[in-house]
């Protein structure tokens, strides 16, 4: 498998944009991370405890919208997979300039480490390089995702209060952002993004 030129030197980081192939063969270290992150009570559309045959038919079913064309995954590789996030273009017809990031999810050993971050920058690459420039995402309110997103620079637009469940039952607030990439680029210095190459399994 041939990583990207991203990488981070603290842990020894690759991001990786995956294929249909590479997302399938990924299927079990994704499941690790997603049933990790749910065990740890992140609110990502899952209950506790999230069994491994639910986990891998999350998977599967993202792969099958990676082969589509409707999704790309892409991940963060330290040795195994540590994270995780997707973008996802917006399917309506009159919203071709719109896509979601969706499940950032980054194991408890790897947090701290500008993994989050990294996966941001190369979501936003995969957009710009589909021609999507506004970008959309929900999180858990007062969670740490929701300081990592600001801190990147994404918008707060509002809060619903008990939009969803913590995994162990819990009303869960969501705050909802967006990111208007053509006018980031507009003012920034020179275009730092990640440069990605797709990859397939060995």
């Amino acid at each position: 498998m041939k990583p990207s030129d991203a990488s981070s030197s603290s842990c020894d980081m690759a991001i990786e944009v995956l294929d249909a192939a590479g997302a399938r063969a990924a299927i079990p270290e994704l499941c690790d991370v997603l049933i990790e992150c749910v065990d740890g009570g992140a609110s990502v559309s899952f209950m506790a405890p999230l069994s491994r045959d639910k986990a891998a038919a999350f998977w599967e079913g993202v792969a099958d919208g990676v082969a589509r064309g409707e999704r790309v995954l892409i991940v963060a590789r330290a040795e195994v997979i540590v994270g995780t996030v997707q973008m996802v273009p917006a399917p309506q017809e009159n919203q071709p300039h719109r896509a979601d990031i969706a499940k950032l999810l980054v194991r408890d050993h790897a947090r701290g480490r500008g993994v989050a971050a990294s996966l941001m920058a190369a979501a936003e690459t995969a957009a710009r390089t589909a021609g999507r420039t506004l970008l959309v995402l929900d999180t858990a309110s007062g969670e740490a995702g929701e300081r990592v997103y600001a801190r990147l620079g994404w918008t707060a637009v509002g809060k619903v209060p008990g939009y969803a469940l913590f995994p162990d039952g819990r009303p869960c607030d969501t705050t909802f952002f967006y990111k208007n990439l053509r006018a980031r680029d507009a003012v920034d210095a020179p275009d730092q993004s990640i440069d990605l190459t797709r990859t397939a399994a060995p």
